[in-house]
């Protein structure tokens, strides 16, 4: 039997859409941009040819907003989910990569050596992450066996999850670049579980993000 995961970051706010863009993390709940909607709308057209039984969703605005209107076709409201909010990036929340790394050198350094040890300063690593992002994952493959899911998260939460599927080193998982509103398909038969799809974004013709 079956079980397919469709796994989505959120369309583009004002922060994914700035150059150079800004990390939100979980403290800056923006909305999302005109853009981003168009995104998601973009989304709900390739995807309500396809069955889809479930929506899952982290409970920040950006991502909830992308999946009500992803999933409207199918008849469903999506469900919040504690365990998908995006990474807590810390003292480096709001904050661009410049600005990092000129205030944070060493830890600038560090992070991006390996984020799985060495993670935003007062906040998460992608260990802790995808921790807490596989568990909660794992629960729904096991609850909705046989069905076809929708989950929208973050670009951490995301990218986290797909590298271990992937079989990456949790070091190496900032490597994993997703596009606001790609889709990653994921599968589950006879205790295997297959990334089939990855960061599929051929549908927003143009309007790809940070």
């Amino acid at each position: 039997m079956r079980t397919t995961l469709y796994l989505l970051r959120h369309g583009a706010t004002a922060a994914n859409l700035a150059r150079p863009y800004r990390l939100q993390g979980r403290g800056q709940d923006q909305p999302l941009d005109p853009v981003g909607v168009r995104q998601a709308e973009l989304t709900r057209n390739l995807l309500a040819v396809h069955p889809i039984d479930i929506c899952y969703t982290s409970p920040l605005k950006r991502a909830f907003d992308t999946a009500a209107i992803i999933s409207e076709p199918h008849g469903i409201q999506p469900i919040p989910l504690d365990d998908l909010i995006e990474c807590d990036a810390g003292e480096w929340e709001g904050l661009d990569w410049v600005e990092i790394e000129k205030q944070y050198p060493e830890a600038y350094r560090q992070f991006h050596a390996d984020p799985s040890r060495f993670g935003y300063p007062g906040g998460e690593t992608f260990q802790q992450v995808y921790n807490r992002v596989s568990r909660a994952l794992e629960q729904l493959w096991k609850k909705h066996e046989g069905e076809s899911i929708l989950v929208v998260a973050h670009h951490v939460v995301n990218r986290t999850y797909l590298a271990g599927v992937l079989g990456l080193p949790m070091q190496l998982a900032h490597h994993v670049r997703l596009e606001n509103c790609g889709i990653s398909l994921v599968t589950r038969e006879d205790g295997q579980t297959v990334v089939r799809m990855l960061n599929a974004s051929f549908h927003l013709q143009g309007l790809v993000a940070a």
